[in-house]
């Protein structure tokens, strides 16, 4: 039998806050892959941290059997998908800096996110995931996928002998989340670094992984075989029971024709095109999904729509039967769309209850600033609760889960009822109960006649029925 490379024995955190049901039992041996399996919240990440030793412990231990006694925090590395939002500090940028030529020109490189050791050690996967050309491209400029590759390319170039990754395939396009499993199918194959996936959904268990652990509910089940998981997993993800969602009230005003027409539609940054010669016509009532590869430009596309792009005053764009720069106000565009994106998600690390970032959505801002009435609140509260997220009500926005967090901003974005609904990878971070769960919310509000809906995935099967019309990109 091989040797312990991790034993957790007893372990009981010294806060109650990250405390299990019952004490924290898992050894994991030499060579085996694991994957940490469970809902959001369950406390797949607060496990993670008691085996990082980032939790101090009451009781219990916590032992890692390293090589030639390496340091615990050289040889065990994480990242996750908040990392993402790290990247850039927030505090230091603006949303719409992406969009902006001189706004991007402030910010650094991709390039500064590696040593000259890592970068050397990383140069064959910079070429594996076509990505050779990415580190002389400013940080704000790339999409979320490829920030994700940019992020386990940095971790293995750690050369840990233990990586943990939470949810590794969200973000990433079909044929980048099928060339990462088998690149890192290869490496766990080659036995010198070991791999502890964090997911929340069965389908991103890959067939490479040697033990599924299942969490539910700060309590860790018995370790499970993939064939013993499979049979397992519809119990650890059930099926969520939808309640009333809230109808779309028409406009009291003569509503729009047209949402959006592009003719011509070109945008470039520097010697980089990223939109050549596009062309669309989106009416009102249209249901379309937006597809493409990452990088392809679809955000881009998305930011002319939602007038954070400056570039549209130098294209031939038209959002509800007025063409762009003939007096307009961008807070006129907004207030008729819902509208929601990882850059939304990662600029709203506000320290106010939930409730209060879903009322938000009404006036399109980062946080409150004014007193709100009864109305807007039970308002809020609807669609807290339509969404399964009724229990987050009055918990802190930063001190939730990534999913729990995505669910509140579900509900912001549709709080104030909107003709235009624009979702750029809403599913981001939601775990498969959840996210069928939103799909549902989403379709019924969606199929109203009036409703327009602009919706983008890497996932087909995500797409609402009531979608009708493709874009690719």
């Amino acid at each position: 039998m091989r040797g312990i490379k991790v034993k957790i024995n007893g372990a009981v955190p010294l806060s109650s806050a990250f405390r299990f049901r019952s004490p924290v039992d898992w050894t994991i041996r030499e060579g085996e892959n694991w994957a940490v399996a469970g809902r959001n919240g369950a406390g797949k990440s607060t496990l993670a941290d008691i085996l990082m030793r980032r939790i101090p412990l009451r009781e219990g231990s916590v032992d890692l059997y390293t090589r030639g006694g390496r340091p615990s925090y050289e040889a065990v590395r994480s990242i996750g998908f908040r990392d993402i939002y790290s990247i850039v500090d927030c505090r230091e940028a603006y949303y719409q800096q992406r969009w902006n030529a001189d706004g991007r020109e402030a910010t650094p490189l991709a390039g500064t996110l590696f040593s000259e050791m890592q970068r050397k050690a990383a140069e064959p996967l910079f070429e594996r995931f076509s990505l050779s050309g990415a580190l002389e491209k400013r940080i704000v400029s790339l999409s979320s996928g490829e920030l994700r590759k940019l992020l386990v390319i940095r971790a293995l170039a750690n050369r840990p002998e233990i990586l943990i990754v939470d949810n590794p395939f969200v973000g990433l396009d079909e044929r980048s989340r099928r060339e990462l499993s088998v690149m890192l199918g290869q490496i766990a194959g080659g036995g010198k670094l070991q791999f502890i996936l964090l997911v929340s959904d069965p389908r991103d268990v890959p067939d490479w992984i040697d033990r599924v652990l299942p969490v539910s509910g700060m309590s860790v089940g018995e370790p499970l075989s993939i064939a013993e998981f499979s049979s397992k997993a519809g119990r650890l993800f059930p099926l969520l029971e939808i309640t009333e969602v809230p109808e779309y009230i028409p406009e009291p005003d003569k509503p729009f024709e047209v949402f959006a027409e592009l003719e011509n539609v070109t945008v470039r940054y520097g010697e980089r095109t990223i939109l050549d010669g596009v062309d669309w016509k989106v009416r009102r009532g249209d249901k379309w999904a937006l597809l493409g590869g990452n990088g392809s430009g679809k955000s881009t596309l998305l930011s002319l729509l939602y007038g954070d792009n400056p570039q549209a005053y130098a294209n031939r764009v038209s959002l509800f039967d007025r063409r762009r720069g003939t007096g307009e106000s961008i807070w006129e565009i907004k207030k008729r769309i819902g509208f929601l994106n990882s850059d939304i998600h990662s600029f709203y690390m506000k320290e106010i209850p939930a409730e209060e970032v879903v009322m938000s959505g009404f006036y399109d801002t980062v946080g409150l600033y004014s007193a709100q009435g009864p109305a807007r609140r039970i308002e809020a509260e609807k669609w807290l609760t339509a969404f399964g997220g009724a229990h987050l009500s009055g918990r802190t926005f930063t001190k939730l889960s990534f999913g729990e967090q995505r669910v509140v901003m579900l509900a912001r974005t549709l709080v104030k009822r909107p003709p235009v609904v624009i979702l750029d990878e809403p599913m981001h971070g939601l775990d498969s109960s959840w996210g069928r769960l939103a799909g549902r919310v989403i379709e019924k509000y969606c199929s109203c006649p009036e409703v327009t809906l602009i919706y983008v995935t890497h996932y087909s099967g995500e797409i609402p029925p009531c979608v009708k019309d493709i874009k690719r990109l």
